[in-house]
């Protein structure tokens, strides 16, 4: 479900307490949660492991030290940064087309330049997100870093 309204700075909006960026986050958890319960993303290119120190290597590999949250908001900023270059490519090639009028140019790579800052304000919100759910996280559980050997 999405709803869309227009609003000056989406960024300061929050749903129960929480931005749109940290609900997005957290639905796409539960959907990939659900996902693997039912084995359907389910890839081990027909690998049989089978306990020892395999298990601990793909333990470590997926960083379980890490909360959900601040797992699919690290996901979340990697696919903005991605789209933040991919913008940031179109902008280029906006401005080396030639275009009927330099208005008509100049409206294109302004239109631009607001899908990346949008981008942008997106990846920072994230970001604030990540940072105080890690703080949390560090705070509640004594740091994130493993001490034990």
């Amino acid at each position: 479900m999405s709803l869309t309204v227009g609003f000056s700075n989406p960024g300061a909006v929050t749903i129960g307490g929480k931005t749109a960026a940290t609900i997005s986050a957290l639905s796409e958890a539960e959907e990939n949660a659900a996902a693997e319960a039912s084995g359907a993303d389910k890839d081990d290119g027909n690998q049989v492991r089978t306990g020892g120190a395999a298990q601990e290597e793909s333990k470590a590999e997926s960083g379980d030290n890490l909360s959900i949250t601040v797992k699919m908001l690290l996901k979340r900023m990697q696919e903005l940064q991605k789209q933040l270059q991919e913008q940031q490519q179109q902008l280029a090639a906006a401005q080396a087309a030639s275009y009927p009028t330099p208005e008509a140019k100049a409206q294109v790579v302004m239109s631009m330049q607001g899908q990346i800052a949008d981008t942008n304000s997106a990846l920072s919100e994230v970001t604030n997100a990540l940072v105080k759910e890690m703080a949390k996280d560090s705070s509640s559980s004594g740091g994130l870093v493993n001490t034990t050997a």
